[in-house]
């Protein structure tokens, strides 16, 4: 009798298992916008789990956007942007966020995934050479296996280890690819050690400012002007789904390779270009991170706030910098009881165990809004000292 292809599928039980345990954490039914407050399975939570940085995903002035795109262009583009799905909103907030992060040129994908997967996989050809931090973003990753180069990997944040790999392909071309601010940990690059390195080596320096854009630098444009940096990274990436309240994703840079991004990148060629409600409120939001810097202060200032609480109460909180605050608690079963109890008290949290992180380093990762409040804090605070106390996870 020949295999199966669908065994593993059959053979599949871990996360049966999870659900008899009653701490399944995934997948849950979210019924309202993206607030701070969400109803989720019927019943009001306070959200720690979310990207809305700057709280734009249910503004007025971004749905109002998304509404007048929807009328004016209809609900979708009905083909890819290299055939029929361009049109001239697509062509407006390309110009626009190619000026707000200072790149002659950008290009609108249909995700941030499918930007890093089409950018990475074109950019780095036969021969060359794409190196990664170890914890960037799985879509890096993808981009990078999809790519005809070797892929090479350094310890996180590790320049000794970086500088090590360079040399090895010296002469080579070369593709430095790492997150602005990580995900999961939310410490931010060694941008200004990196750019040396690449210069020193020859190798171009590509940012994906997924976490960072709305984020970091006096106007919001990321890691680049957190260090006064833009013009040493070669190419920028950013998301539309996190600070800029939609979905998509972006690539800027030098207008040859964005050009030639545009006629290479297989994600780009054959998907359906990103609807028209979409970009309107793409548009919109771009406006605001500019005319609204109170925002983004408002975040760095809870963040600093909710860092130094959480440590006081004796969590470890890594090397957070950001307004992500990744709270270690063991293995992956405690991990999964702590987001239970959490959600049971009022509290949407994210849980992230292995492989996401090494074995026992287990994380409850928070996240904050500028549209949380001082209320909403007091009351996360309060319940994860609470709950972490059970658990034995702190004092």
């Amino acid at each position: 009798m020949s295999a199966d292809v669908f065994e593993k599928c059959f053979g599949f039980h871990a996360v049966d298992d999870l659900k008899q345990t009653g701490f399944y954490p995934y997948f849950h039914r979210v019924e309202s916008e993206q607030g701070p407050e969400i109803i989720v399975d019927g019943s009001k939570k306070i959200v720690v789990c979310s990207n809305n940085y700057l709280g734009l995903a249910n503004h007025p002035k971004v749905i109002e956007s998304s509404i007048l795109a929807a009328k004016n262009y209809g609900t979708s583009c009905t083909g890819s942007r290299f055939l029929n799905g361009t049109n001239d909103l697509h062509e407006k907030v390309e110009r626009k966020f190619a000026k707000f992060v200072g790149k002659e040129d950008a290009i609108l994908f249909t995700t941030g995934h499918h930007s890093n997967l089409g950018a990475i996989s074109c950019l780095v050809g036969k021969s060359e050479v794409v190196v990664t931090d170890r914890l960037d973003h799985a879509s890096i990753i993808d981009g990078c296996r999809l790519s005809f180069g070797e892929m090479v990997r350094f310890r996180h944040n590790d320049m000794k280890d970086l500088k090590r790999q360079l040399a090895r392909y010296k002469g080579k071309g070369i593709l430095i690819v790492v997150d602005g601010v990580f995900s999961m940990e939310g410490d931010i690059t060694n941008l200004p050690e990196i750019s040396k390195l690449a210069k020193k080596y020859g190798a171009r320096l590509f940012v994906d400012e997924a976490h960072s854009l709305g984020v970091l630098g006096e106007k919001g444009t990321g890691t680049g002007e957190y260090f006064n940096m833009q013009d040493d990274v070669d190419v920028v990436m950013a998301t539309a789904s996190k600070s800029l309240a939609s979905i998509g994703g972006f690539i800027a840079s030098n207008s040859k390779v964005i050009n030639y991004i545009k006629h290479n990148a297989r994600s780009m060629i054959f998907t359906a270009s990103l609807p028209p409600a979409c970009v309107g409120a793409i548009d919109a939001a771009l406006d605001l991170i500019v005319a609204e810097p109170e925002r983004r202060a408002k975040l760095m200032q809870m963040a600093s706030k909710m860092k130094k609480e959480f440590k006081a109460m004796g969590y470890n909180v890594n090397n957070s910098q950001s307004p992500i605050i990744p709270l270690t608690v063991g293995n992956d079963l405690v991990a999964f009881k702590m987001w239970r109890m959490l959600f049971d008290e009022g509290i949407f949290a994210s849980p992230v165990v292995t492989p996401a992180v090494p074995e026992g380093q287990s994380i409850i990762r928070t996240s904050y809004m500028s549209t949380h409040t001082d209320n909403h804090l007091d009351f996360i605070l309060d319940k994860f000292k609470k709950v972490g106390k059970h658990l034995g996870v702190i004092a």
